[in-house]
């Protein structure tokens, strides 16, 4: 019985040293307990480099700002203390990548410098727009590179009402104006956006591309509706003969033989009229045209494919053009201030060929652009004419419409 008891001791005893012994070595440092942990979790963890133009920022002091009016390259190179030696240097280097004479006011730049009690200059970053810049390194040797920021696509969908014009409508809702230009090269040939009413609405799924969280710019228009004058305008993209183009619900082009107006963005001062109060001579007579009222200096654009029978001044309706487009149709652009590059009797024009600018020649009280539609000699009301459209959707291609035009409809409007 004595025995058994010592024996009973002495395994308790060696249970408890190996306890001991065991949580001491476990605490000790520099020593791994036996776990079942992944060996990486205990890694340390690496602080990750940030770049900024594809400059390690985190090594770097940076500053920067705006470049001030008439100010060139190399005086501000000089203020961030760059020598003449270095700026004549790097003035050489730049020739391939930009042309310092384009520096413009306003653009951004960025400076990198070391953290110096007098800080170096290291990295100079100009940027020549939201996505391209260039950059001139000045560490072991003068280097300079252009670069371009990471572009985000993001599709978008927007709806929204008129309220005053186009443009507005998406400043209103806080979307990109620029869509205001998409949608009336789209619309061109079918809307005439100077005539919009209070109340038209629209629909557009589009792409939009940004840049540092800031829109850039307005990428592929996957289809829109627009509500005008209580009809409906479809434009659906579909390719035919590798060509995308928008068509109508109907597969009818939205592309038209002439534009609805010779101008972007302005509006109708005086309408077609056989009886008008003429603001000069102030008597009553026919004004056969459209005035639009715009700044002087807006192109003026040819509505269609055509050949010029006639440029010069003309008495009250100044410095003036008239394009033959066939046998049918021409049109006249009455109190230019100049005629656009190359524009003489006898040369052939595009649709969209910018054939003058804005003015206020002749008998005008102000800057504006009378426009003249004749047919068959004679003249009609601009806003009245229906031009007939190019070729539609071909037949052996209207099953494949089909399905472009449900996928469009489900996604402008959700049926």
């Amino acid at each position: 019985m004595r025995k058994s008891l010592i024996e009973l001791s002495i395994i308790s005893i060696t249970i408890i040293l190996s306890v001991v012994v065991v949580g001491y070595y476990s605490g000790m440092p520099g020593t791994v307990p036996q776990t079942d942990l992944n060996p990486l979790e205990a890694e340390a963890v690496v602080p990750e480099i940030q770049y900024i133009y594809g400059i390690p920022a985190d090594s770097f002091s940076i500053g920067g700002g705006v470049v001030r009016s008439n100010q060139i390259l190399a005086g501000l190179l000089s203020n961030l203390g760059v020598s003449i030696h270095e700026i004549n240097r790097m003035m050489e280097k730049t020739k391939p990548f930009f042309d310092v004479r384009k520096f413009k006011a306003g653009n951004k730049f960025v400076t990198f410098s070391t953290f110096d009690s007098i800080p170096k200059l290291k990295y100079f970053v100009y940027e020549r727009d939201p996505v391209n810049y260039l950059v001139i390194s000045l560490c072991d040797s003068i280097e300079v590179w252009n670069g371009a920021k990471s572009i985000d696509t993001l599709k978008n969908t927007f709806a929204g009402s008129i309220e005053s014009s186009l443009w507005n409508t998406f400043v209103d809702h806080g979307a990109n104006p620029m869509m205001a230009n998409e949608l009336s090269e789209i619309y061109a040939w079918s809307i005439d956006f100077f005539g919009l009413q209070e109340g038209d609405s629209m629909r557009v799924v589009y792409d939009e591309y940004f840049v540092d969280s800031v829109s850039v710019g307005i990428g592929t228009i996957h289809g829109a509706w627009f509500r005008h004058m209580n009809k409906d305008f479809w434009a659906i993209p579909f390719m035919q003969d590798s060509i995308v183009s928008f068509f109508d619900d109907e597969g009818q082009s939205l592309r038209k033989a002439f534009l609805k107006a010779p101008l972007k963005f302005s509006r109708i001062s005086s309408r077609f009229s056989n009886s008008r109060l003429h603001p000069v001579l102030k008597i009553r007579r026919p004004h056969h045209g459209v005035d639009y009222a715009a700044p002087v200096g807006t192109a003026v654009y040819s509505i269609g494919d055509g050949v010029v029978i006639q440029t010069g001044y003309n008495g009250g309706a100044g410095n003036m053009v008239k394009i033959k487009h066939n046998s049918v149709y021409s049109t006249a652009y009455l109190h230019l201030s100049k005629y656009g590059s190359g524009i003489k009797q006898g040369v052939y024009v595009k649709q969209g060929d910018v054939i003058g600018y804005v003015g206020s020649s002749g008998l005008s009280t102000g800057p504006h652009l009378d426009f003249r539609f004749y047919k068959n000699g004679s003249p009609v009301d601009p806003l009245k004419v229906e031009a007939p459209p190019v070729e539609p959707v071909k037949e052996a291609n209207l099953e494949s419409f089909g399905r472009a035009k449900s996928s469009v409809l489900t996604e402008v409007m959700g049926f």
